[in-house]
């Protein structure tokens, strides 16, 4: 039953205005102090926003904040790569190599200096004469010139490096190597296999060979005793980023790659419940091809070179056979010192792991994404190629370069992904490449190689770049949509990567670094200030950047910029928005001014 007293009806009509002020006064208070809090925590600290060199626009509504200054690192930072650092590895695990692995510093222990180049460095030899020769100087490591000089690796002469071509498994050289493993893989001849991965690439003599060859390849190595392998890979042109096969997955998509080599990089395969070749597994696409060179294959005739008895070898080798036999692989080749086996692209295989409940390894579980590759651990247990995918195995992935362009299957994958949305994006960017040609005439030339798209989506930028002499590491964030497996499927290369943290790879590694709106959708979730000073550290000096971003970050960018020691020049973009705007930027060659000076 519904009753009111009269006059207590009449005194709360009354009394409702003070309630509803009291409430508008302290919701206007919480919106302005969460505004702060959340809107200007992560921004970056700039005061007076410079306006860009040569630039002839003006910017309303740009962002206003405090200034900032980088002070220069000491030398012994000359090769900082800050998740891999040498200095940190005695407070990491030494099981299965965990020190290794990726392990940034927190926000309190980051540097926030400028890396210097090492002394008399000069710029990078141009392409394609610099696959052959670098700089000492730049590279400057002797450890790993004279343990490897006999199996001609590299060689110094003078002021320079020389690559003879040679490997552990190859030392008189890598074309003869690589044309044996094409008269048994014929697929590298047709455009069949167009993307590879190298694990434990030396000095990516190999990549290095199978570029003249169509194929692009990521060699991947850690951060060892080996000293800067993937340095010297980057320094020749040779695309390579650092990288282990330990505890966590490797930050690639599964189904990716058309072929895996692995030459004497000593990874015990059969180790640890076989999941470095599961991991192995993973990433190759069905029907793809895995080469093995060096330990147990050949073992007839090369255990006596390797400090071990025959039948220690022979065990090793039946071991690894009935490892890739249970993983669905199948042996296709065998000449020399190279094996090669083949992923299954056939589901009948792989049902029989769904199917057999002691079979070893498993079948993943369901709940395991098969793409999870950002600080993923690995699984003992076999990712199934999904059922649904017809067009992914190798055979039926269109050969290169018809592949480039056309619609991969896994796009209807991607949230509102299609054909038509695809080919939209490969037409955008065919007219933004030629946009950035006019502004920037370096690409195209000897004087850009090695160019990052710090945030693509379906690698439209290095698909316009394609007939161009460089090459793109393509970039997703590990917080984006997962277009990653678009990129691989087109026949291109990249990496899951999060840049609220630094990149895998060293210093001065990069002639051209392309950023599309990076800023506006991260500045909430990263601190920009350490997104461009992660910049700095892997371009080149002399190298550029084109940075595409909303009106609102353009000058602040520009400023940090100055500071990081660019110099920038605002531009329009191709279709003249007001709402977005390019920055063309070049760093500059300076030198340490304080070498013997402690890191500041």
């Amino acid at each position: 039953m519904k009753y009111k007293d009269e006059k207590y009806e009449k005194a709360e009509k009354g009394s409702r205005v003070l309630p509803k002020t009291i409430l508008l006064i302290l919701l206007c208070g919480l919106s302005f102090y969460l505004g702060g809090l959340y809107c200007g925590k992560n921004k970056i600290e700039v005061n007076d926003v410079a306006k860009a060199e040569s630039s002839s626009l003006d910017v309303d509504d740009s962002l206003q904040v405090k200034s900032v200054s980088f002070s220069e690192c000491s030398s012994d930072y000359q090769d900082y790569t800050p998740c891999t650092d040498p200095r940190k590895w005695k407070k990491y695990g030494t099981h299965r190599l965990t020190f290794m692995e990726r392990h940034c510093p927190p926000v309190f222990d980051r540097k926030q200096c400028l890396v210097p180049p090492p002394n008399g460095y000069k710029p990078p030899i141009r392409w394609p004469k610099s696959k052959d020769e670098c700089w000492y100087r730049n590279v400057p490591y002797d450890w790993i010139n004279k343990q490897k000089s006999n199996q001609n690796w590299l060689r110094k002469e003078g002021e320079k490096f020389i690559f003879p071509g040679g490997g552990t498994m190859f030392p008189h050289g890598v074309s003869a190597y690589v044309d044996l493993m094409q008269d048994l893989i014929p697929e590298m001849k047709d455009g069949t296999i167009r993307t590879a991965i190298d694990t434990g690439c030396g000095v990516a003599s190999w990549g290095g060979d199978l570029l003249d060859r169509g194929i692009l390849t990521v060699s991947l190595a850690p951060r060892d005793n080996h000293e800067a392998q993937v340095q010297f890979a980057l320094e020749r042109g040779i695309p390579a980023i650092l990288g282990i096969i330990s505890t966590q997955r490797l930050p690639f998509p599964s189904n990716s790659f058309d072929m895996a080599h692995c030459s004497r990089c000593l990874i015990p395969w059969t180790e640890f419940g076989g999941v470095y070749l599961l991991e192995v597994h993973r990433i190759l696409r069905p029907g793809g091809f895995w080469v093995l060179s060096g330990p147990p294959v050949n073992y007839e005739n090369r255990w006596k070179g390797w400090d071990t008895t025959i039948e220690e070898q022979r065990s090793n080798y039946e071991k690894l056979q009935e490892l890739l036999s249970s993983m669905c692989f199948k042996m296709y080749a065998k000449k020399d010192d190279i094996a090669v086996w083949q992923k299954s692209s056939d589901n009948l295989c792989y049902n029989k792991l769904s199917n057999d409940p002691d079979a070893y390894p498993p079948k993943c579980d369901d709940s395991l994404e098969p793409d999870s590759a950002w600080y993923t651990p690995l699984r003992p247990c076999v990712v199934v190629p999904s059922p649904k995918l017809k067009r992914t195995d190798l055979e039926s992935t269109p050969k290169w370069p018809q592949r480039l362009h056309t619609t991969p299957e896994r796009i209807s994958d991607v949230p509102g992904g299609n054909g038509n949305v695809f080919k939209h994006d490969d037409s955008k960017w065919k007219t933004r490449a030629k946009h950035y040609k006019k502004l920037l005439p370096a690409i195209g030339s000897d004087k850009i190689r090695n160019v990052m798209d710090m945030n693509t989506a379906y690698g439209g930028l290095a698909a316009a770049l394609v007939d161009d002499p460089l090459w793109v590491m393509n970039v997703v964030s590990s917080y984006a949509a997962n277009t990653l497996p678009v990129v691989f499927d087109r026949g291109l290369i990249g990496t899951y990567h999060d840049w609220c943290e630094a990149f895998s790879t060293y210093p001065r590694t990069y002639d051209l670094l392309h950023v599309d709106g990076l800023f506006t959708s991260e500045s909430q979730r990263c601190d920009m200030k350490y997104v461009m000073l992660e910049m700095d550290r892997i371009l080149r000096p002399n190298g550029y950047a084109i940075i595409r971003e909303s009106s609102y970050f353009a000058d602040t960018i520009a400023s940090v910029a100055k500071e990081l020691r660019w110099s920038c020049r605002k531009e329009q973009t191709e279709s003249e928005s007001a709402n977005e705007k390019l920055l063309i930027c070049q760093k500059k060659l300076w030198y340490s001014s304080n070498a013997s000076s402690e890191t500041k």
